[in-house]
């Protein structure tokens, strides 16, 4: 099944917002970022709710930091993939270095593979949470390492901050109140300016992420067909590939493509 999920599958034109809200939602996390997720704890806690006791979640780390730490989740989200007969190679090496591109097609084909099974259908009797806990405990009594509640505390931080935030408005608002009864109305106008400047802003960071999903999806499209086998030796390929893989924004990148068409082109009138 997951061998039929082709580079252009619509799954990969998924926005990066979609995906933080399908884990967010599914996992009862508050990731804000992809590569908060390059550690492999997220993808392997999918499988255990699409897999129910399938993933040994004792044995995943939810606090891994380090390179290694990741690596280890890693192996055990690809021995689920081995058990289950899941032909998907994980790019571990590009994962670990949290690199957004790389986490982002990784996640858009999870959320692929999880929605193709069941009807994409939650399992209503998971706790995420509690499964999180439990596999900390285990894996404590085990071996010793660090309890794993990184993900869980970042969640019932943001529960205590968004606590804290309502209180917080509560008391703006009472305020705000007193004001307007000894000041008049000038507060609930600058409230109102503010929310319509929010709003604006929002739109506009909204619109701003579906062109960069656009545009990205369309240099994708570039760098796979400069990848075709028949292809890919080409001159003019070479050169796209040295524009597009470029370390930096630095201005030489088209220079240097520009040169190489340049030579390629004269090496072959001279062999002619």
């Amino acid at each position: 099944m997951a061998s039929n999920i082709g580079m252009m599958d619509s799954a990969y034109f998924v926005g990066r917002n979609e995906i933080l809200t399908w884990i967010n939602n599914r996992l009862q996390l508050n990731l804000t970022r992809i590569e908060e997720a390059a550690s492999g704890a997220v993808q392997c806690q999918m499988m255990d709710m699409t897999y129910p006791g399938v993933v040994p979640m004792h044995k995943v780390n939810f606090d891994a930091k380090t390179e290694y730490d990741m690596i280890q989740n890693y192996k055990v989200l690809q021995d689920v993939f081995n058990k289950l007969k899941i032909e998907k190679h994980i790019e571990v090496n590009k994962l670990v270095k949290g690199r957004p591109l790389d986490n982002l097609e990784f996640l858009q084909w999870l959320k692929r593979y999880c929605d193709s099974i069941n009807g994409g259908i939650m399992n209503e009797n998971y706790n995420p949470v509690e499964r999180r806990i439990k596999g900390g405990k285990d894996r404590n009594s085990k071996g010793g390492q660090k309890t794993s509640k990184s993900l869980q505390s970042n969640n019932l931080h943001n529960s205590s901050s968004g606590n804290s935030v309502g209180l917080s408005k509560i008391s703006g608002l009472k305020q705000g109140r007193g004001s307007a009864v000894a000041g008049g109305a000038n507060s609930s106008a600058d409230i109102e300016t503010l929310s319509k400047e929010i709003t604006d802003l929002k739109l506009s960071v909204d619109h701003l992420e579906k062109e960069r999903d656009f545009y990205f999806a369309k240099l994708r499209d570039v760098e796979l067909l400069c990848q075709a086998p028949e292809l890919e030796d080409l001159p003019m390929a070479v050169a796209i590939k040295k524009i597009l893989y470029a370390a930096d924004t630095k201005e030489s990148a088209l220079e240097e493509a520009q040169e190489y068409l340049y030579q390629a082109m004269n090496n072959g009138e001279d062999e002619a």
